[in-house]
Formats: C-alpha cells, structure tokens, sequence
C-alpha cells in the first residue's frame, strides 16, 4: 500500500504541471426576481437515489415531490463527493471536499460523545477501529459553517436536528438545532435559513420497519436493479425503500402545508434533496452513481422556472455558496463549491465532478472517483483488497443477507458476482450513459483508451490540488489535528472598551466569537460577533470563542 500511494503521489506531482482545464463557458442566465433577502428552506431525505417521477421512476407517486417539480427546477446532474452520510454532510455545511478538510473517514466520533448512553457506546466499540481515538476534524482556519455567515447577516437559522459534520458545531452555527427547531421561532419578519432532515428513508429503515405497515401495495411490483437479487427477499427490501420513500413525501407534504399556512410559500426558495445515494446494497458507501448522484428540486418564489430541467454538473460542495449567493452574500474565495444561483453567480460551468471513498465503520480502502456528464472514473488505491467490505450495519438488511446466501451457494448471477469479487482492479471506466448500473468496466477497452488518460489525469490532478489528506495513514492525520491526541482549545476571548462600545477579538486563527447579552434570563443561543456593541447598565455580556475541531474556549464575563 505504501508503494503504491508513493508512485502515484511521484505522478501526481508529475501531472499537476499540466492540469486539465475545469471549466468551460455557462451560458445560463438565472433571470429570476427573488426578494433582497428571501427566506430558505432545506429538505433534506436521507440515503435515496433518484428513484421518483419527477426523475423518470414511476414505481409510486409522491405528490409533494411531484407538486415542487411542478412548479419548480429538477436538477439532473447533482451529486455527493462520497456515498455515506458524514462526509457528505461535512461538505454541505462547509462547501469543501472532505478530502480537502480531513473529514472523508466514517466516522470521526463526536456524533456519539455526551449523546449515547454507556451501553449504546459499547455496542459502538464492537465496529469502532480500536486503534483510533474519537476525534474531530479540524479544517482550514478559513473555514466556518455555512450558517454562521448567514446568522452574520441577520438571518435565523434552525436545525431539525441532525448535527452529523465530522466534528461538532460550532457555537455560533446556530440559532437553534434540535427537534424542535423552525422557523416559526424566529422574531416577527427576520428572514430565516431551516433545514428538515427526514431520515424514515435512512438504510436503517429497512430492517427497522421490517414489522411496519407499508405504506404501498404489499404486493407492488418494484425494479431490482441487476446487481440485487429479485427474489421474493430482496423484492421485499425493495419494496419498504419505496414505502419509506412515500412516507419522506407524506412528511415534505406537511412541512410545505405549515410554510403556506404562514404565508411564506412566495417569499421562500425551496431545495429538497438527498444527503447521498440509496439505502440498499451496492448503492451507499459506494462510488458508483447509486451511492453518489442524488435528485434535487429548487422551487422560486412564485414558481419562477417552474418545470425546468438543468443538467450542469453540480456537487455538494456548492450549496453553501449559492445559498449565500442567494442571501446576497459574497462567498469567500477558500470555498471549493461554486455558486449556481443568486447574485453571485459563478459564470463558468464544472466540467467534472469528484468523490471518494476511505473507511467506513472498522475497514480501510481508499478509493477516489471522476466523472463527467457521461463517464465514471474510479481509482482503487488497495486493489489487492476485495470489492465488498463486509460492514457490519448493512448486514442487518434481508437482502444483504440474501445475497451473502446466494453467494455461499453459488447461485449470484453475473451481476451480482461482481460485487463479490476477491480483488479490485486498479481502475475502471464506465459509460453512464449506455450502462447506467457501471457492471461494464471499459478500463481496458482500446477504444476508451483517450477517456481513460483524461479521467485518470483529472482524479490525479485533483487529488494533488485539494492536497487530499486521507492519502496518509489515520493516526497521522489525527495527530495532525490533535497534537499528541490532546485536542486543541480556542483561546478565550479579550474584550476592550472603547467609547462606550466593547469589541472582541480571539488570538486562535479561525476562531468564531459568541455573545449573549442578558439582563435576567440568559438566552439560548449564542450571538455571532461583527463588530463593537455596546450593553446597557445592568445587563450582562458573556462570550465564547470556537475554532472548528478545537474545544470551546473558556467564558468570559462582563456585567455592567
């Protein structure tokens, strides 16, 4: 494995002398008229592929979906730099790659801390690598998460409720994250930015509403895709996703019911979308387009654009500039993602777009991945590793455990028996567009041999232009972040007076500053500091500094 990671990062440095050109001319114009500062929401379904009408599967109806698609733009080329859920989400709040950030790993840990109860935590242990402490990711000073510019600039911003970023949030993220929150907490007129997570389409779903009622036909004839088994098991399997899917629609339909009941619909911008691909096997955790191309759906005010369709080559990476586009906020320059909506408007068009893959639950692989509107590329670092990495979480599922019996019997058709394979070859090549299930790999097709070097070239350019950080062993990366495993602390806060107005700053590069200022009852939520304020006599000033993957630093107080 060694030998191999040095090769490559000897021809990396090799191509990064003649990067491949990322961009090409966009000749979209967004042509919508939006408020100054319009109200957002996010919804947000957990692990599902494109698999409604909207996007060509009519197995079931789901007439919230269909209703948004209706009035509003499908998105046809969106997709996940990884195939499970905490990278992913690391992306979203923070519009960088996870291999750029260190946060690609699933999972760093501190989705479980102060959370789970001691017998939770020892059932975790059981998949936990032992040789890896829980930590956190700590990215680039530059980066904060994506709400917090929002909060900046006056907007509320609410969370309904999964904190799932590969490190914890910061402080000042915001105004509340639990499940209660919404924006009908938010004082009268401020425009808002909520998210809804719905995780009854969540691969744990699948066996967990094995005893459920469904909420399709108990006999409904549902697609397997070639690579599942169509045995009455897996048709089962198949079946509840469809049903969670119908009961995520039932969920949207409501959250859309109580924005209209208050009067919001035309002053909101909508986007539903997915947090990765599907929840069955060989669909999450994988770089295939089942594990990382998703739907999207972007309603305007109005019903702006209604029914159309883009297919420009979009990545998770650049929803948190363009909601701040959106926002009429200018994003920085350390983003990775790009803006594809709002007054700020990248003007050029991603040509490819990128994704990875490294440990999940106890194993280790590394594998990255490009593609272009046609094309899938994917790079296996440990060939000599097998195809199916036997996670212990997706063996709950009947129709993983069918195909494991299938497999012990010899009875996998071809398609299947792919997935099952010893080793993995060191590339494969996949036309999307004739072979949708990538079960043909074109790696060693002559004809394909110009594709290949391009997509090759590209993964190696981008792995050295995001200075990937999985390429190295997890100890090291996690001794990086955490000197001698003892995780770093933002340094307090100094406040100074000046005129009346008391400023603060933190010593820690890429530290946020929380206040709350209180006469009685101290507030919930943490305050983002801009600029000098003033507090009047008898109230009480309390701030906080927090760098992402650092700890909080200590209080300080002032009463006046």
């Amino acid at each position: 494995m060694a030998n191999r990671i040095f090769s490559f990062l000897f021809l990396v440095c090799f191509l990064s002398c003649s990067q491949i050109e990322t961009t090409t001319t966009n000749s979209k114009e967004n042509n919508l008229t939006l408020p100054n500062r319009p109200n957002i929401l996010w919804l947000v379904a957990e692990d599902l592929s494109p698999v409604i009408p909207s996007f060509g599967d009519s197995t079931i109806q789901t007439p919230s979906l269909s209703r948004l698609a209706a009035e509003g733009v499908c998105f046809d080329n969106f997709y996940s730099p990884s195939g499970v859920c905490a990278p992913s989400r690391s992306a979203i709040a923070t519009g960088m790659y996870p291999t750029r950030i260190g946060t690609n790993h699933m999972r760093t840990g501190p989705w479980y801390i102060g959370k789970l109860s001691d017998e939770q935590l020892k059932t975790a242990a059981a998949w936990w690598p032992k040789s890896i402490p829980m930590h956190e990711a700590v990215p680039p000073p530059s980066v904060k998460m994506m709400s917090e510019y929002l909060r900046a600039e006056g907007y509320y911003c609410s969370n309904n409720s999964k904190e799932d970023y590969q490190f914890i949030k910061s402080i000042t993220a915001w105004d509340e994250s639990n499940n209660e929150a919404h924006w009908r907490n938010r004082k009268k007129g401020q425009p808002f930015f909520s998210i809804f997570n719905f995780n009854v389409c969540h691969e744990s779903q699948i066996w967990g509403k094995t005893n459920d009622s469904l909420w399709v036909d108990e006999n409904l004839e549902v697609p397997v895709p070639p690579y599942l088994p169509d045995t009455e098991i897996g048709r089962k399997d198949v079946r509840r996703m469809y049903s969670n899917v119908k009961e995520m629609d039932f969920q949207v339909g409501e959250i859309l019911s109580q924005l209209e009941e208050d009067g919001l619909l035309d002053s909101t911008i909508i986007f539903w979308y997915t947090d990765h691909g599907g929840p069955l096997p060989r669909q999450k955790r994988l770089l295939y387009d089942s594990g990382i191309k998703v739907p999207m759906i972007v309603r305007f005010p109005r019903a702006q654009k209604a029914k159309e369709r883009r297919d420009e080559m979009l990545s998770f990476i650049d929803l948190a500039p363009t909601v701040l586009s959106l926002a009429g906020i200018k994003p920085g320059d350390h983003f990775d993602g790009k803006a594809f909506l709002g007054e700020h408007t990248f003007k050029g068009e991603r040509k490819y777009i990128h994704a990875a893959g490294d440990r999940f639950d106890a194993l280790y692989d590394t594998n990255r991945a490009t593609r272009d509107k046609r094309y899938k590329y994917i790079r296996y670092f440990q060939p000599e590793k097998p195809m199916l990495l036997p996670v212990k979480y997706r063996e709950s599922m009947a129709i993983m455990q069918e195909l494991n019996s299938l497999n012990e019997k010899g009875k996998l058709t071809p398609e299947q028996a792919q997935w099952y394979r010893k080793t993995k070859p060191d590339e494969e090549l996949f036309d999307t567009q004739n072979d949708p299930h990538e079960l043909k790999n074109l790696a060693t097709d002559p004809a394909h041999k110009d594709k290949l070097e391009e997509l090759r070239n590209e993964t190696l350019s981008w792995i050295e232009r995001v200075d990937d950080k999985n390429m190295k062993p997890e100890l090291e990366l996690i001794e990086d972040f955490w000197p001698g495993q003892v995780q770093p602390k933002t340094s307090r806060p100094v406040l100074e007076e000046d005129a009346g107005l008391v400023s603060l700053k933190c010593d820690t590069p890429g530290a946020s500053i929380g206040y709350k200022i209180f006469a009685k009852e101290e507030p919930v939520s943490w305050q983002v500091y801009t600029k000098p304020f003033s507090i009047e006599k008898g109230e009480t000033l309390v701030c906080s500094a927090h760098r992402i993957g650092y700890l909080p630093s200590e209080l300080v107080k002032k009463e006046n």
